[in-house]
């Protein structure tokens, strides 16, 4: 997990929000929930938009500051590693005798 520092300002129409040690994730609510909320979703865009594009990621800095800020408060950023699928086409077989199942008699392969 890694905290960045998210700042909150409101502005004519809804709050404009920013991760200030993170360059380019800025977003906008009608009110501070919803800000909070597009502005965790525009974060993990751009993580995964930079990790795909082989940049790293910014290392955050608890000191940033925003003077215009009417609210600073952390925000974390959580990534999951997975694994890809396999395709059906190249898993194996489960009807190969090889592969059978407890309890299931497949059939003889027909070269014995």
């Amino acid at each position: 997990m890694l905290t960045y520092k998210a700042m909150y300002k409101y502005v004519e129409g809804g709050v404009r929000a920013e991760v200030l040690d993170f360059p380019g994730v800025v977003s906008f609510g009608g009110d501070l929930p919803e800000a909070r909320r597009l502005l965790a979703a525009t974060l993990v865009d751009m993580a995964e938009t930079n990790l795909l594009a082989g940049r790293p990621l910014p290392l955050p800095d608890p000191t940033c500051t925003h003077p215009d800020a009417d609210v600073e408060e952390p925000i974390h950023l959580l990534l999951r590693a997975m694994i890809p699928m396999i395709s059906r086409k190249n898993r194996p077989s489960r009807d190969r005798p090889d592969r059978a199942r407890k309890g299931r008699n497949p059939q003889p392969h027909p070269g014995l």
